[in-house]
């Protein structure tokens, strides 16, 4: 059972979410949230598996909220949940911490799809945001092709959000080699930080395969 915290300041909104959960079986919702106060104090309360964040609510929010939440448990999956649908923003909260982002115009299914995957510790990103990147980006990234087989694999475990020694402990390597994988690949891939990682293997379907 995925243990949920809902934050949202709209009390329909956290309605409309708690009965969706609660039809599928396999979410509950463990906690509900009006603010970022509240999310903390609930934190510092219970043990919940995913927190489903709104951006924009009273005191608290946004990038510090993640910050402080990250802070508080580092094991916590963050998924946003937005009204936002601007690239520059879902960039900016994967990069703060966010495991991953979706905007609150998609369908339901996708939502619990989305809960599911983030809370098996993979990452996800709304297809309207991995569709704008490929018109943000300034510099080009680098061909896959270019990596190794060893990179390539590493590539698809970091933007699935496992650690280094998390990766070093599934391959049964070195975290020092993992490490090593990781700075080569980030320079041929011309990745600046790993929310790019995680939107490139993404846009181009390299985590399906």
């Amino acid at each position: 059972m995925i243990k949920v915290l809902i934050a949202d300041d709209h009390v329909i909104m956290r309605n409309g979410l708690k009965q969706l959960c609660e039809d599928m079986g396999d979410i509950v919702v463990a906690g509900e949230a009006r603010n970022g106060d509240e999310v903390l104090e609930l934190l510092s309360d219970g043990q919940f598996d995913l927190i489903l964040l709104d951006l924009n609510m009273p005191g608290i929010s946004g990038v510090e909220l993640i910050a402080r939440i990250r802070s508080h448990d580092a094991n916590l999956r963050i998924l946003i949940f937005s009204m936002r649908d601007e690239f520059q923003v879902a960039k900016c909260v994967l990069q703060a911490g966010a495991h991953g982002y979706i905007t609150k115009g998609g369908e339901e299914e996708l939502l619990m799809s989305a809960i599911r995957k983030v809370a098996a510790g993979e990452r996800f990103v709304d297809s309207s945001i991995v569709e704008q990147s490929m018109f943000e980006r300034k510099t080009p990234r680098g061909a896959s092709g270019r990596l190794s087989e060893r990179e390539m694999q590493i590539m698809k475990l970091i933007a699935q959000g496992k650690t280094v020694t998390a990766i070093a402990a599934e391959l049964f390597i070195s975290i020092k080699t993992v490490s090593a994988h990781k700075k080569n690949l980030m320079l041929k891939m011309n990745f600046n930080n790993a929310a790019e990682l995680v939107i490139y293997v993404a846009e181009n379907g390299l985590n399906k395969l």
